[in-house]
């Protein structure tokens, strides 16, 4: 039986994809196609299968195409949160839709994430670990060996109770990265000066409370942030 989970979803689609060119310089990176379907559909399409009913889309790079792509989905309500004037960066992009999002925990994703059909659903895995009593975040991570994209010593350790330690320093091996999905509670970022700003702070301030927790998933992940990642996606989907 699968566990309830969040009903609304921040979907950040607005970023430029740089690394992606030179497939970004006619598409947003959020419509370029892997084995058939945009990243954007397939993010769509997991949230949807964890019973998601409402997403919200931020848009930038090529907003005009991702407006028209999305005009033509109708299984989810989908709203659009407009960074035409200027991106607001992952924690400014999702308090710039709070008004959107409403007040109970949603999910957060990227759209460059994509995995493989097999153990127990990602986004399922999230809605079972998630406590929001114990939690204001929760991050779906994969284990270091269990994806394509995990390079670089960031990432983060877990203790025994799935509470977080963000680690970027090239001394500790972290054996778990962030996949750019969870569950959130949207208040976590309130009272922000800035209009623009990271969300890597307030992971600093919720470990600090002890608020930061993980769940790793079991399905292979795959980081689509190049063309060589996006052909790789491909063989291993196709």
């Amino acid at each position: 039986m699968t566990q309830p989970g969040p009903k609304t979803a921040m979907v950040l689609a607005a970023g430029l994809g740089t690394r992606m060119r030179p497939l970004t310089d006619t598409l947003p990176k959020a419509l370029i196609p892997v084995a058939g379907r945009t990243l954007l559909d397939r993010v769509l399409d997991e949230l949807k299968a964890a019973g998601v009913e409402r997403c919200v889309v931020n848009v930038h790079h090529f907003a005009d195409q991702v407006e028209a792509h999305l005009a033509a989905r109708h299984d989810l309500e989908i709203l659009i949160s407009d960074e035409r004037a200027g991106l607001l960066d992952s924690g400014g992009g999702i308090q710039h839709a709070r008004a959107l999002l409403g007040e109970d925990p949603i999910f957060v994703a990227n759209i460059d994430s994509l995995w493989l059909a097999e153990g127990c659903p990602p986004l399922e895995t999230l809605k079972a670990a998630w406590d929001p009593a114990r939690m204001d975040l929760l991050l779906l991570l994969v284990a270091r060996g269990r994806g394509i994209g995990f390079e670089g010593p960031q990432g983060f350790l877990m203790d025994a109770q799935g509470r977080l330690t963000h680690s970027a320093s090239p001394d500790v091996v972290t054996p778990f990265a962030n996949v750019g999905f969870g569950i959130l509670k949207p208040q976590i970022l309130d009272g922000q000066a800035e209009a623009r700003f990271s969300i890597v702070p307030i992971w600093h301030r919720l470990q600090a409370q002890g608020r930061l927790y993980g769940a790793p998933m079991e399905a292979f992940w795959m980081h689509v942030g190049d063309p060589a990642a996006r052909d790789a996606a491909e063989a291993r989907l196709g």
